[in-house]
């Protein structure tokens, strides 16, 4: 039997479209696109959205979403995405000028930075307090 006939054609599809050694986590969220049990378009969009991007694991608990086990970094689950949603498209045989179009959800606002106050040095602090003699 010859090896391209042991993976399913969508299977195949992403390892021709990630074959550099470099797209290895992008061949395999691809295939898991094509793997998804999601029975239509919409469902298989979904799935790709739960695998790619943190959710808390408990709920109204920001923090569990770090025990998700999602690619983590913004650039990662958007990449994760696409090649999910590839595997997708693969899967539902959908043309490629769609699967384009197919836009991540918005990543969250990054928590605003707080600067911490100036550090004094004790000879900054001697010129604020007036001298007084006793």
């Amino acid at each position: 039997m010859i090896p391209q006939l042991w993976a399913s054609a969508c299977g195949n599809q992403c390892t021709d479209k990630y074959a550099a050694l470099t797209q290895i986590p992008w061949r395999v969220f691809c295939k898991k696109g094509c793997s998804a049990d999601g029975e239509t378009w919409e469902e298989c969009l979904s799935e790709c959205d739960e695998m790619c991007y943190k959710d808390p694991v408990l709920k109204d608990q920001k923090w569990s979403a770090y025990i998700d086990r999602s690619p983590g970094a913004a650039n990662y689950s958007q990449e994760c995405f696409n090649a999910c949603v590839a595997g997708c498209g693969y899967k539902f045989e959908i043309c490629k000028e769609i699967v384009a179009q197919v836009r991540p959800r918005p990543s969250p606002p990054s928590p605003p930075v707080v600067k911490p106050p100036p550090v004094t040095t004790p000879d900054e602090r001697a010129e604020d307090v007036p001298s007084t003699s006793a």
